[in-house]
């Protein structure tokens, strides 16, 4: 197994990383700090957009495409998953850089939704406004009122009613909605309770200003409200929108949100460990440069030990992550389903570990905003629960192992 990654994403790496060196992090302080003060904090600052405007002239745009399937071929090359994690990592060490490259989530998997499975009237309502960054997206899947860590629970409908779909239901945590940009929601609802329990729910694009939806409110998470994009609880009350913005058929939305739930946690994963890389680099920063008790602060409590740990769990979580890519690019999502619950328990928790160390080091200034290592712990901590929370992906990595010795025992008797 090789994880050679290929000339066109070494290239692209070095690319984005001096991207992200010369146009990104000289402005992104400023920027959040005038988001956070500005009258109204959910409109984007003017100079986002100009740096969105600088990347996609330097050809560093919607580099999260996967490699072009038949039919697809008009929306470019794309990448393997190998070959897009060292690029995920690299844009994971800034806030900002995913939005400024069209590589956010949720457009992302949203996108990769409609590339994969979207009529191509569908494709040219939605994905390409998407892949142009004119306009956001939002996925409305986990509800207040069931436990969400078990999908089959969604109780909000996606009625056909002749031409139409009729939608009612409440959903929250759909990232993005804040954004005043948003206007597309893809909406996952029972049709069926009699089928299968993985065949009763069917997904629908549905336009944010279609009557009868309604942002409830903004969320926000652990008192970051994440502007200009955010968190919502959104409502549908007797929402109608044509059978065509069905995706793939009725009662198809789990085997949607399988196939974009694969890629999109390397994504998320990839992120992490950029981001675990930047907590530590400040911290080796902050422990060479500043000193208590006469010594380094490296020196002292077991930090040199905690720092190489650190660098241990950094790189095994990296390896475990490329492997995952790898099996996705030669086997997919049947022949990764384990390794995809894995890293998605294994990554978030590594992060939120480093990080935690990184604040320890920095003392008040580490739960401060005058470092980005509070809200770099509050993403960590919220990807334990995002796209399915550590139980639900521990019992299935659990049950995978346990499958050839439960047939086994089972033969015996």
């Amino acid at each position: 197994m090789e994880f050679e990654h290929s000339a066109r994403a070494n290239e692209l790496v070095g690319r984005v990383a001096e991207f992200i060196r010369t146009e990104i992090e000289p402005v992104e302080a400023e920027l959040h700090a005038a988001t956070r003060t500005a009258a109204d904090p959910w409109l984007p600052q003017p100079v986002f957009k100009e740096l969105q405007a600088k990347a996609r002239e330097q050809g560093l745009w919607n580099l999260f495409l996967p490699v072009a399937e038949p039919g697809n071929e008009q929306y470019g090359e794309g990448l393997p998953n190998v070959d897009y994690a060292p690029i995920a990592e690299v844009t994971g060490r800034s806030f900002l850089a995913p939005y400024v490259f069209n590589c956010n989530a949720p457009d992302t998997g949203n996108m990769e939704v409609l590339l994969r499975y979207g009529t191509p009237e569908q494709k040219k309502q939605w994905l390409e406004p998407l892949l142009d960054g004119a306009i956001r997206s939002a996925f409305c899947m986990t509800e207040p009122d069931v436990a969400s860590s078990d999908a089959t629970n969604m109780s909000a409908t996606a009625i056909l009613d002749g031409d139409d779909v009729v939608i009612n239901g409440r959903k929250w945590w759909s990232t993005g909605i804040g954004h005043p940009d948003c206007e597309l929601l893809v909406f996952m609802g029972r049709t069926d309770p009699g089928a299968h329990r993985y065949a009763r729910h069917t997904m629908v694009l549905v336009p944010r200003s279609t009557p009868g939806v309604k942002v409830e409110r903004l969320l926000p998470t652990m008192h970051q409200y994440d502007e200009p994009h955010g968190h919502g609880e959104v409502s549908f009350t007797d929402v109608r929108v044509p059978a065509s913005n069905i995706l793939v058929g009725l009662g198809r939305a789990f085997e949607i949100a399988q196939g974009r739930l694969g890629p999109g946690r390397v994504h998320h994963c990839m992120r992490l460990i950029g981001l675990a890389e930047k907590a530590l680099e400040l911290t080796l920063r902050r422990g060479t440069s500043r000193t208590a008790f006469g010594k380094p602060l490296v020196d002292l409590g077991g930090n040199r030990e905690r720092i190489a740990d650190a660098r241990i769990a950094i790189n095994q979580a990296r390896l475990l992550v490329l492997q995952t890519a790898y099996l996705l690019d030669t086997k997919g999502l049947a022949g990764a389903l384990s390794e995809v619950s894995q890293i998605k328990v294994a990554v978030p928790r590594m992060a939120q570990d480093v990080i935690d160390m990184a604040i320890q080091l920095h003392g008040g200034g580490g739960l401060s905003d005058d470092f980005p290592l509070a809200a770099a712990w509050t993403s960590a901590r919220a990807l334990r629960l995002a796209d399915g929370p550590d139980e639900v992906h521990r019992n299935v990595v659990a049950k995978l192992e346990l499958a050839p010795y439960l047939a086994q025992y089972r033969e015996a008797k």
